[in-house]
């Protein structure tokens, strides 16, 4: 039994030894090595950023000059004080509205605001044509759209787009585009709305004052009558 085992382990390492010989004389280690995936690299290195000198870095000098002022001592804009972002925006005259933050008006709230406009219609006679424009939120946010009663607009108002003028009761104008065939206002009623801080609710008086100019007269939503006879 130990012999026979003894041969087996001889033959093993024959065989052994014949396949190491067959796979030098065939170069099969050096091309197994050569299909061995190469490990990747966990840590890429990129080329060196250059980095953009700041100006501070120079001095005055190695800036260009033109050669009409090169004789001319260097301007220091320190001196010029800047002028505050909210006196430039005083250029517009209206602001944007925050449509994010909308209020509705309560239907209770609405209805009185109407009853008031109604009574205000009244006091003002028949002498010039004159409608009544509750608010809405498209009226005083987003698309500011603005439309007018049909009827009215066949019968007193232009059969094509006409500016018009819109006068508050201060007597300031505002400048607005009125669309004979959507009958309605579009550009410069948002100016005027924001202007007036209209919002959902308030109940307008339109009066035709003459062929293309408005009165407006403004109820709030949210006052009483002691508030409008104050004002």
């Amino acid at each position: 039994m130990v012999t026979a085992t003894a041969s087996y382990e001889d033959k093993r390492k024959q065989r052994l030894e014949e396949n190491k010989k067959r796979m030098e004389q065939l170069n099969l280690h050096k091309l197994a090595q050569a299909l061995k995936p190469s490990p990747r690299k966990t840590h890429y290195s990129s080329p060196a950023k250059k980095v953009k000198a700041r100006s501070s870095d120079f001095g005055v000098s190695s800036v260009r000059r033109s050669s009409r002022t090169a004789d001319k001592p260097p301007p220091n804009y320190k001196e010029y004080a800047m002028e505050p972002i909210s006196e430039v925006r005083r250029i517009y005259k209206y602001k944007r509205r925050d449509i994010l933050n909308r209020v509705y008006a309560s239907d209770k709230d609405r209805v009185y605001a109407i009853e008031r406009a109604e009574e205000l219609e009244q006091q003002l006679g028949s002498e010039f044509p004159a409608f009544i424009k509750p608010m809405l939120q498209s009226h005083v946010t987003g698309g500011f759209w603005l439309s007018f009663p049909i009827p009215f607009c066949k019968i007193h108002l232009p059969d094509d787009d006409e500016m018009v003028t819109l006068v508050d009761e201060d007597g300031d104008e505002w400048k607005a585009k009125y669309l004979a065939r959507k009958n309605g206002l579009s550009g410069g009623w948002r100016g005027f709305s924001i202007d007036h801080e209209l919002v959902d609710g308030d109940a307008l008086v339109f009066q035709l004052i003459e062929p293309t100019t408005f009165k407006v007269y403004i109820i709030r939503v949210n006052s009483t009558e002691e508030d409008e006879e104050q004002e």
